[in-house]
């Protein structure tokens, strides 16, 4: 959380306690061990700022009414020099206790002190995170389902960078196993088809326009050579020229996307290594590994999984979950990250219980393993939903949605909701230019203070020579609301790192320019009070920094002018 809001609840918690001691000392409270006590944020602002269950947790220890207990506490409180100026009583024994002016210049001080790290924690520093995402097959172009899982990791990371976590992002390319024998038959069926072959195309292929456009741009360049070659040396050829031009263009449309990854991993060096082949051999050692009718199975059952599985099948391949227990073994114990993520598909909810009980057996923490499943996208537009295939080849890619809609757009709207939840995403409200659309909304917010600015300016007023020179300045209820809203930001990364839930700032985003709406048609900037007029300005500035920072987070413009 911020250090203010720390410093505040600090001051607080030690205030109560002191007071309690007092009492007392006094023989207004009896003697008793102190209990811990909670300090909270009344879900009603008109009970105060914060309030403490002081009273009522203390009434068995004293053996009296939680009233008698609070006013005791009273009595004997000491505000002055805390962020607090006033405490009182309420119910059957809540302590509600208001916030003073400073607390609230001082917060805006640490805004513009803090400057674009506004809304930054320490709180995981010295620890490493790895994110991996989006890791589509590089058999063809991304999906919509990637988009999401492409904004939701980078986000992700973003979010853990700013809660103090030393973040990398990684793409994990699945250049081995079945889907890239698939793919070579496509395209092998592909190129005999361009030069007369009848063979027709099994239905579990890949029948996307992409295939054909690959095939028929090998045989431009080779000719024919190829189809008198053995269909292993042709299928090799072919999946050697297609499959550096798919991941080419994987990271050419993610960078589009704003994202950029620190490293592409390929699966293929895992088994190139032996490291696929090193896991299954320290599985063995450690005993949790058994032979049945000529496959090497994985004692899952052992470690909380609903039955055992194999590991290498009988005809001696390596069964898909190898590669990926050694992939994450290379993660935490290679290259020891204190922390790697997934962004998966919902599809993968058996999958990770399998894999966690391998690390476990491994000798690795599963906690240092956590994996965000994603649900499904669906794209609305007119109100109906577009009906998409894949192995028609007419899916919406990546590429096309970011034709149809802001690069803006599309990274806030699947942001909105959190993963397990599905994404209908609006083409039409992605689009449009009102309060209705979210990410506008947002950007209209940010536009409208530089706009003040401007205007300001414009009448002679210095805006860089504005800062607040009175605590008692800003006392509106908008005001302090806003300034209240702004001072969370660091716990909201804070929290949404621990959640592993981005959402949580595209709404906090929302509601701080919602915020600003409501104190902008509250409170005139343009007053003859000099005083005032610049502490408002310099909560527009406060806000306009804080916006600005949690747009940038989520990697969205925020435009001067709109």
């Amino acid at each position: 959380m911020s250090k203010l809001v720390k410093k505040a609840e600090q001051q607080l918690q030690e205030a109560v306690i002191s007071a309690i001691k007092k009492a007392i000392e006094k023989n207004e409270l009896p003697e008793a061990e102190l209990l811990p006590i909670k300090i909270e944020v009344p879900a009603d602002r008109k009970n105060g700022d914060y309030s403490t269950n002081a009273a009522m947790a203390h009434a068995r220890a004293f053996r009296l009414p939680p009233i008698k207990i609070a006013n005791a506490i009273m009595e004997n409180l000491e505000l002055q020099g805390t962020y607090f100026e006033k405490c009182e009583c309420a119910g059957a024994g809540f302590l509600n206790f208001t916030l003073s002016g400073k607390y609230y210049s001082d917060i805006i001080r640490d805004v513009l002190e803090s400057g674009d790290m506004y809304g930054h924690s320490d709180k995981n520093k010295g620890k490493k995170a790895l994110v991996e995402f989006v890791s589509a097959n590089p058999t063809g172009p991304m999906h919509v389902g990637n988009a999401r899982g492409g904004a939701m990791g980078d986000c992700l990371a973003e979010v853990l960078s700013w809660a103090g976590y030393e973040t990398e992002r990684e793409f994990y390319i699945n250049d081995g196993g079945n889907q890239i024998e698939k793919f070579a038959l496509s395209l092998d069926i592909r190129y005999r088809q361009h030069f007369g072959d009848p063979v027709e195309m099994p239905e579990d292929s890949y029948h996307g326009q992409d295939i054909i456009d690959h095939a028929k741009n090998f045989a431009e360049i080779n000719g024919d050579k190829f189809i008198s070659a053995t269909e292993e040396e042709r299928r090799k050829a072919l999946v050697s020229y297609a499959l550096p031009l798919n991941i080419e263009g994987l990271e050419r449309d993610l960078l589009k996307y704003k994202i950029k990854y620190d490293t592409w991993f390929h699966e293929s060096t895992l088994h190139n290594s032996g490291e696929a082949k090193k896991v299954v051999e320290l599985l063995t050692e450690k005993g949790f590994t058994y032979e049945n009718e000529g496959a090497l199975w994985f004692k899952a059952e052992q470690f909380g999984c609903d039955k055992d599985f194999v590991l290498i099948r009988s005809n001696g391949l390596f069964t898909y979950i190898v590669p990926d227990i050694a992939y994450h073994y290379n993660k935490l114990c290679v290259r020891n990250f204190d922390l790697a993520v997934d962004i998966l598909g919902a599809d993968h909810h058996g999958y990770v219980p399998r894999l966690k009980a391998a690390l476990t057996a491994l000798g690795v923490d599963p906690e240092r393993l956590q994996v965000v499943l994603m649900q499904m996208v669906r794209l609305v537009k007119d109100g109906e939903v577009i009906k998409a295939s894949k192995r028609s080849g007419k899916a919406i890619t990546l590429v096309t949605l970011l034709e149809e809609v802001p690069i803006d757009a599309a990274r806030f709207f699947f942001n909105m909701r959190e993963a397990n939840t599905h994404c209908d995403f609006d083409l039409d409200l992605a689009v449009e230019e009102s309060s209705q659309n979210p990410v506008y909304y947002c950007q209209y917010a940010y536009a409208r203070i530089c706009s003040i600015f401007r205007k300001m300016e414009e009448n002679g007023t210095k805006i860089n020579d504005c800062s607040i020179v009175n605590d008692t300045l800003l006392t509106h209820e908008t005001e302090k609301e806003l300034i209240r809203f702004i001072s969370t930001l660091t716990g909201e990364t804070e929290n949404a790192a621990k959640l592993l839930d981005p959402s949580k700032l595209t709404r906090y985003a929302v509601d701080l320019a919602t915020l600003f709406h409501k104190f902008y048609n509250a409170c005139h900037c343009d007053v003859e009070d000099e005083a005032l007029k610049s502490a408002r300005l310099t909560l527009c500035r406060a806000t306009a920094i804080t916006l600005k920072n949690v747009l940038g987070l989520l990697k969205v413009d925020a435009p001067e002018k709109m």
